[in-house]
């Protein structure tokens, strides 16, 4: 898994370095801003695919005596660094194009410039297409992050591509300009997504509302071993997710079948939910009345049934 992700990261680098050089000669050509615009996006998505290159990289490292919990959130501080870099192509782009409407210069040689926003268009399509689906396959935060950078160049490669033609086709130089700035805001929105997706993991936030119901459902489908559970924690460092949780068993049992128990749980977590890393705290029951440790009434739910209830 870890050979594709960089295999995967390395291939966007190389197609990333190659449209930066052609866009950039293109847009000193045409003196379109749009186009420069483009080529200063695509040199960020440069940086991120690197960011993500070593991210992946470095978060498939086994855990070691000072990273005991591994290095999984590498890939999430890599989305966090591509993320803020996009924020600050978008800041350039939009001072570059309100110096152009100031000035009012024209862009000129338009057929080159629609030439090479053809060729990024079809390029970064497939690119991102293939960096989604080994992000998909290996749950990998940086390739996602840097899929999404090619998806929005595609999309404003596209927006210069149309504003290049009209100019051509009406004469109004102000289009260019405009189409920047419009590159500019798609570029902000995908930052900030990112942004997000990627901080959340840096900040312990739990998994996603329908893995946590998953785990729950999971672990109920146990509680005719036990007494209850609670105290149910989640969290993700990069494609690696980890749980805990405590495991009230009954004071009777012998610490050698609430190891089984622990471990049987474990297994389940960890073959149908695919979760890295499960920790488990037994603690016995202290109910005067347990059911299952007198055997005579009903077991009492456990208080995280409902999935709203966990921190």
């Amino acid at each position: 898994m870890a050979t594709r992700k960089t295999r995967a990261a390395s291939f966007s680098i190389a197609s990333n370095s190659t449209l930066i050089v052609m866009k950039t000669v293109v847009g000193f050509i045409t003196g379109s801003v749009s186009i420069l615009a483009e080529a200063i996006h695509s040199t960020l998505d440069l940086v991120a695919a690197v960011i993500a290159f070593f991210g992946v990289r470095a978060s498939d490292k086994p855990a070691d005596i000072n990273h005991p919990y591994g290095h999984g959130k590498w890939e999430n501080v890599s989305g966090t660094v591509e993320a803020v870099l996009i924020f600050i192509a978008a800041i350039w782009i939009i001072y570059e194009a309100v110096n152009r409407l100031i000035e009012g210069s024209a862009p000129e040689m338009l057929e080159w410039g629609v030439v090479i926003m053809g060729i990024s268009v079809i390029a970064n399509t497939l690119v991102s297409r293939y960096l989604k689906k080994i992000a998909h396959e290996t749950d990998s935060v940086a390739l996602e992050a840097d899929a999404a950078h090619l998806t929005t160049d595609v999309i404003t490669s596209a927006g210069v591509l149309l504003g290049l033609i009209l100019v051509k086709l009406t004469g109004w130089s102000i289009l260019d300009p405009i189409v920047a700035l419009l590159v500019a805001l798609l570029i902000i929105k995908a930052a900030w997504d990112i942004l997000n997706k990627s901080f959340e993991a840096l900040v312990d936030a739990r998994l996603p509302k329908e893995e946590l119901d998953a785990i729950t459902s999971l672990i109920n489908e146990h509680t005719s071993k036990l007494v209850e559970f609670h105290n149910l924690r989640t969290r993700k460092a990069g494609s690696y997710r980890y749980v805990d949780l405590h495991l009230v068993m009954p004071k009777t049992l012998s610490v050698e079948k609430s190891h089984a128990i622990c471990d049987h749980l474990e297994k389940d977590l960890k073959d149908k939910l695919k979760i890295d890393y499960v920790t488990i705290h037994v603690e016995p029951c202290t109910e005067e009345n347990c059911p299952e440790c007198q055997m005579s009434c009903k077991k009492r739910p456990s208080d995280l049934a409902n999935p709203a209830n966990t921190p």
